[in-house]
């Protein structure tokens, strides 16, 4: 039940924000009943955290997935890789994830730290350092933020594209572009940064 009302609030914001969420539409989209919800979660507010804590969870368990190598440039690539991925394959929770307001902090308290102080972000800021390092940049710890930024804006730019219906092609044509994009454009972003 718990994530059956999960994923019925994913889907809600997604289709109009963490505004239009209501407890009675989501529980009949859920199959339960009002009282389900603050049952299980003490009610709205309650449940938009919950809903928010979920897809950060759930997005880095598909970061923690990427297969780790000895070469940290296609550790890098995996990352990419797997953030396309787990958008694709969940995306309600990927525009919970990237909405317009975190839903991962309680929602009486605007977030005061960036998304870049996130401990997903981190994972990628790391990854970048460690190509940077690999490459022999003396200055790999103060490229590696500026780095991990343009990364994170290539691939999320990407992303949002494909899920709106943006970009033309269909989901092999938008793997194989993806990929080639990353490859022509990561080593640019990180030489640059």
């Amino acid at each position: 039940m718990r994530a059956r009302l999960l994923d019925a609030t994913s889907r809600a914001i997604s289709r109009g924000g963490p505004d239009a969420v209501t407890v009675r539409d989501v529980a009949r989209a859920a199959g339960t009943s009002a009282s389900a919800v603050y049952s299980l979660f003490g009610g709205r507010d309650a449940l938009l955290h919950a809903v928010g804590a979920e897809a950060a969870a759930r997005f880095a368990a598909s970061l923690a997935a990427a297969p780790r190598t000895d070469d940290p440039g296609e550790d890098l690539l995996a990352l990419g890789l797997a953030y396309r991925r787990w958008a694709v394959d969940e995306p309600h929770f990927y525009r919970v994830m990237f909405g317009p307001r975190p839903l991962d902090e309680p929602v009486d308290e605007p977030a005061d730290a960036p998304a870049t102080q996130d401990a997903t972000f981190r994972v990628l800021r790391d990854a970048a350092h460690a190509v940077l390092r690999a490459g022999g940049a003396p200055d790999a710890d103060e490229r590696a933020d500026r780095a991990a930024e343009g990364l994170w804006a290539l691939v999320h730019g990407l992303v949002d594209l494909e899920l709106g219906g943006l970009l033309p092609g269909d989901a092999e044509a938008a793997t194989a572009r993806y990929e080639s994009v990353l490859r022509a454009a990561g080593p640019g972003i990180l030489r640059d940064a």
